[in-house]
């Protein structure tokens, strides 16, 4: 499976990949998209099976991201991985489409919980 990570922090980027491949997903393909902008147009060109995203990003918000791919009849599977998780935040992200939030910090665990009956 491909599966797009977005977050503008590069760091960020690559731990969310460790912590991705501690709770054994590592052999997947990963691409990496460093704000909510790129995100969009590598989900057009990469046709990703997952899209792992930040909520806070430049040019354009995860909360953006989805929406956007939803308006246009993207059915991705989505989910966020954020600094903030209030249930405002939860609320929203499920009613645009996302299937979950992983706050930060996160462990392999909080990976496997989310992901585990969608990824091998």
């Amino acid at each position: 499976m491909k599966i797009i990570i977005a977050d503008d922090s590069r760091v960020m980027r690559q731990i969310v990949l460790r912590t991705l491949r501690q709770a054994g997903f590592g052999h997947h393909d990963f691409v990496e998209a460093t704000d909510g902008a790129d995100a969009l147009d590598k989900v057009a060109t990469e046709r990703p099976d997952l899209v792992l995203s930040d909520w806070n990003m430049p040019n354009k918000t995860g909360i953006e991201l989805l929406r956007d791919l939803r308006g246009s009849g993207n059915a991705v599977p989505f989910g966020f991985v954020t600094s903030e998780g209030s249930d405002e935040m939860r609320k929203t992200a499920a009613e645009a489409g996302a299937l979950f939030l992983i706050a930060k910090p996160f462990t392999p665990e909080h990976f496997e919980s989310a992901l585990a009956g969608m990824l091998g």
